[in-house]
């Protein structure tokens, strides 16, 4: 194995590692570029959801990109305006992103799983200009269309459009493959995904031109352990920030090229490892509700001839899912811990000792403790908040704010630090361990939900009178959405038939599913007469989950 690209010497690595960010930097042509140097060096394997596969080199990437700026700079899009880009897995989301980059507008991801009131707020929030879409999603953008006022584009990726529909390869085709580098601003906004919302609405996390994709070399050389000859796969929706860690930033500042399935709908375990067995990939990152979903299949039926590396994140690792990989596949899950806000700043990485449940040690070029309230680094073993020092120096991999959000930058950055808001304690030999969050989001199969949106849509229903929503402890998605509800006056929960009490419970949840998107609706639903809290009249959501937790234990 090349040890060049492990870790090695922890401490020596940590000690000299640097990154040198250089006023300007445009990772497009700085990067992506340099790979395309070679015509035949591959970028994407792509696999469509009927089978059907495709090779694309880095040059072929290249000059699409080009076009593709050029299209939206032909639109009228200026350095700094907003995109908002909501795709399936289809190749042109990643050639849009890297457009992005070139003409210097700041792209805004999106999951395909917005409702049209979940994507009105974006584009609100964000003041997007232009909407790159599929035909599937076409009309929730035209429905909505009036009620944003700074939209002025809707274009949609398809072959047979209706006429008046902005047809992004006509476009794209039309438009020249020559554009120099720009050599913008190091600090330059980039892209921009919003948060899943805790005691708010999703915040807009802001990255630049030179900290975010800089900041994933370590995420690619360190942990993802890439190298130019590897094929990586990863499994994540377009519009969550996992996409740009591991399957555009950290894998091709490696050289590696990336494996692509276009998968629609539920996960499919055995189809998932059916991929693997098929095709040439080397390092693999799947969500632990994956992991889980996939060792219930019979593992022993498929032969992986190219696997190497396995990764995980998203959420922890159980150090029995990771023993009962290893023993079906002979592979370890190398875990990682980041945030929308951040690339990866702890893991457990290859070439250093793993300590089962350990979230594993700090990353190069970070300064992680574990803090209180007021900032005091705390005591081994103690638990308090993960807290990023930013001074004297800050990160590179850290967000440079939230957009339009006095309030949140406020509170998360105090002092010396960057507070991550999920609590964890740490051990005499640097490892960290992780307790929970400290705000309230879900974390269902990987996805982050905010309560606040679950409790508001709840909330329009003309039953419910007051709502808590949680995380409830679940075997395969980690967590689950629970809601416990009190009924508007006149409905009393223990009047109601079985018949009756679960008529209401799926009313309720096909409401929520209307509201916000799918995967938000609670699984799971409780009538109540009324809600734990403090004297102030905040609802006690921590009891909640506390007596679920022992509910679910017993």
């Amino acid at each position: 194995m090349n040890q060049n690209y492990l870790i090695g010497d922890y401490k020596n690595t940590y000690k000299n590692f640097q990154i040198e960010v250089p006023e300007r930097y445009n990772w497009a042509y700085e990067v992506f570029d340099k790979w395309a140097q070679d015509p035949l060096k591959l970028a994407m394997l792509w696999v469509d959801k009927d089978g059907k596969s495709k090779n694309i080199t880095f040059k072929e990437m290249s000059k699409r990109s080009k076009k593709t700026a050029n299209m939206l700079i032909g639109l009228g899009a200026e350095p700094q305006d907003r995109i908002f880009v909501m795709l399936p897995r289809l190749v042109e989301w990643w050639e849009i992103i890297i457009a992005a980059i070139r003409a210097q507008i700041v792209s805004i991801p999106g999951t395909v799983l917005l409702t049209t009131k979940d994507i009105e707020y974006r584009l609100n929030m964000s003041g997007a200009k232009i909407v790159i879409t599929d035909r599937d999603n076409y009309e929730k953008f035209e429905s909505i269309k009036g009620k944003c006022d700074d939209l002025e584009h809707i274009i949609v990726v398809d072959d047979n459009l209706e006429n008046g529909i902005l047809n992004y390869e006509e476009m794209v085709n039309k438009s020249s493959s020559n554009l120099p580098n720009p050599e913008n601003l190091s600090s330059d906004l980039l892209m921009g995904y919003f948060t899943s919302g805790t005691t708010g609405y999703p915040k807009m996390v802001l990255n630049t031109h030179a900290s975010y994709p800089l900041g994933h070399i370590v995420t690619g050389k360190y942990w993802l352990d890439n190298r130019p000859s590897d094929l990586h796969w990863t499994l994540s929706d377009t519009g969550w920030a996992q996409a740009a860690w591991t399957c555009f930033f950290a894998p091709w500042n490696m050289g590696s090229a990336i494996f692509i399935w276009d998968q629609r709908g539920r996960f499919d375990a055995e189809a998932s490892l059916k991929i693997l067995e098929d095709y040439p990939i080397s390092t693999f990152f799947a969500p632990p509700t994956a992991y889980r979903m996939l060792v219930q299949e019979n593992i022993s039926n498929f032969k992986f001839k190219n696997l190497r590396h396995c990764l995980g994140a998203g959420e922890a690792v159980n150090p029995d899912l990771n023993s009962t990989w290893k023993e079906n596949t002979g592979f370890h899950i190398w875990e990682g811990y980041g945030q929308t806000e951040t690339t990866l700043c702890i893991a457990t990485f290859p070439g250093i000792q793993y300590k089962p449940g350990s979230m594993g040690v700090v990353a190069p070029g970070f300064e992680i403790n574990i803090v209180d309230d007021n900032g005091k680094i705390l005591k081994y073993g103690e638990e308090g908040e993960i807290a990023i020092k930013i001074k004297p120096n800050r990160p590179v991999g850290l967000f440079q704010g939230y957009w339009d959000n006095d309030e949140a930058n406020t509170n998360s950055f105090r002092d010396d630090w960057y507070f991550t808001g999920d609590k964890a304690s740490q051990d005499q030999d640097g490892y960290f361990w992780f307790v929970g969050r400290g705000d309230d989001v879900i974390n269902s199969a990987s996805y982050r939900i905010g309560p606040f949106e679950v409790e508001s849509a709840l909330a329009e229903h003309s039953s419910v009178a007051e709502t808590a929503v949680i995380g409830s402890p679940d075997n395969v998605r980690g967590e689950i959405v629970k809601a416990f509800v009190v009924l508007s006056p006149g409905i009393h929960p223990y009047e109601l038939t079985i018949e009756e009490s679960d008529s209401l419970k799926k009313e309720l949840q096909s409401h929520v599913k209307n509201i916000t998107a799918p995967y938000k609706y609670p699984r799971e639903i409780e009538f109540v007469t009324e809600l734990p809290k403090t004297i102030s009249g905040k609802i006690r959501r921590n009891l909640l989950r506390e007596n679920e937790l022992k509910k679910k234990s017993l």
